[in-house]
């Protein structure tokens, strides 16, 4: 029995450059199925909030490009739940959105907030972890983050510091925020045991995240307080048009967690990845004998090791000779690139934009 009070706030409006050439304008990576599992990403996030939430209480928000998208791979979802926002202005106006349609619903809701495209590998685990959560801010004016045990010194990542360790309390006081340290830097935190990744999760009290907003990104509230959820269909787009062209382009972390003094860390591990890069979907994928990651049958291998390969089922791949790297055709694009200069895809997709448009992005 799901408790009426809770509510999930899925994002899904990310782009997902630099899983290109499989992630692409049209399809970013929330919608595909990177892991082969048979689900896409936002499927399996939307039947991982199932288990704690009722259906009726998850809200979808993504840009408005991704509204048929999201409604053709969450069937189920009704379309007043899939909120569609006319541009991209970060995770603020996202949560300060999806805030109004649940205000209208349920004044005395707990609210996850999660992306819709991360990889958690221990869901019984996870689960308990939300739970506790929401139990933690039920009750008291609380903005909880889950923080996630670091394994190495990962640059990609924001970082969380506590000030106690997971030992002496489970849900901690924030210390500070670091955001994608150097490798130095990352080094030095995780031997430290006071560092914790940001994973972008998020629970609150819908009360504590409004006045939150109220105290640290007023503007953003205030340009809200007009919007009307029950509107018809093309008054709600009107307002939300205007809205958006008045909202800050700011992350709830930098306008809200950085500043406030109630924010709480829940130190956890449920193998978790935010499936950022070419090198986390390697690192949480099945490999071959050889270390290689295979789409496909129909990829015959000599001398190669430690590779991605990901290639169109239809034709017979041959590759010889080839070590730690990523190779991955589409329709429109045949991508061979180094893993350790992955970073460079972003280049090349900025290239590409610029030398042949965007038809192939």
């Amino acid at each position: 029995m799901h408790n009426p009070n809770t509510f999930c706030i899925i994002m899904a409006g990310g782009l997902g450059s630099r899983f290109w050439p499989l992630s692409k304008l049209k399809k970013p990576k929330q919608f595909i199925d990177l892991l082969g599992t048979g689900e896409t990403l936002i499927q399996l996030t939307y039947r991982r909030m199932t288990m704690i939430c009722a259906p009726e209480n998850i809200f979808v928000i993504t840009i408005d490009q991704y509204f048929d998208l999201t409604k053709e791979q969450l069937p189920e979802l009704p379309e007043e739940q899939i909120l569609a926002e006319p541009a991209r202005r970060n995770t603020a106006a996202c949560i300060a959105y999806a805030n109004e349609h649940i205000k209208r619903r349920n004044g005395d809701a707990n609210i996850i907030v999660t992306p819709a495209d991360h990889l958690i590998t221990k869901e019984n685990t996870f689960i308990e972890v939300l739970l506790k959560g929401l139990k933690f801010v039920s009750d008291k004016d609380a903005l909880l983050t889950i923080g996630i045990k670091p394994n190495r010194p990962e640059t990609d990542y924001g970082y969380i510091q506590i000030e106690a360790t997971p030992e002496l309390c489970e849900i901690t006081q924030v210390k500070n925020f670091t955001e994608k340290p150097n490798l130095e830097l990352a080094e030095l935190f995780l031997s430290t045991n006071e560092f914790y990744w940001n994973s972008g999760i998020f629970i609150w009290s819908l009360n504590s995240i409004t006045k939150a907003f109220e105290k640290h990104l007023q503007e953003t509230q205030e340009l809200f307080k007009g919007y009307n959820p029950d509107a018809n269909t093309a008054q709600r787009k009107k307002d939300i048009d205007t809205i958006y062209s008045g909202c800050k382009n700011v992350s709830i972390d930098y306008g809200i967690l950085e500043k406030a003094d109630n924010v709480f860390v829940f130190c956890a591990d449920f193998g978790w990845s935010d499936l950022g890069t070419w090198k986390t979907l390697f690192e949480n994928s099945p490999k071959s004998s050889e270390g290689n990651i295979l789409s496909n049958n129909n990829t015959i291998l000599y001398d190669t090791q430690d590779t991605i390969i990901k290639t169109n089922p239809d034709k017979i791949t041959a590759i010889q000779g080839l070590e730690g790297y990523i190779v991955v055709e589409t329709k429109e694009a045949l991508l061979i690139c180094k893993k350790e200069e992955e970073a460079k895809i972003r280049q090349i997709v900025n290239d590409i934009k610029f030398k042949k448009g965007h038809e192939y992005l």
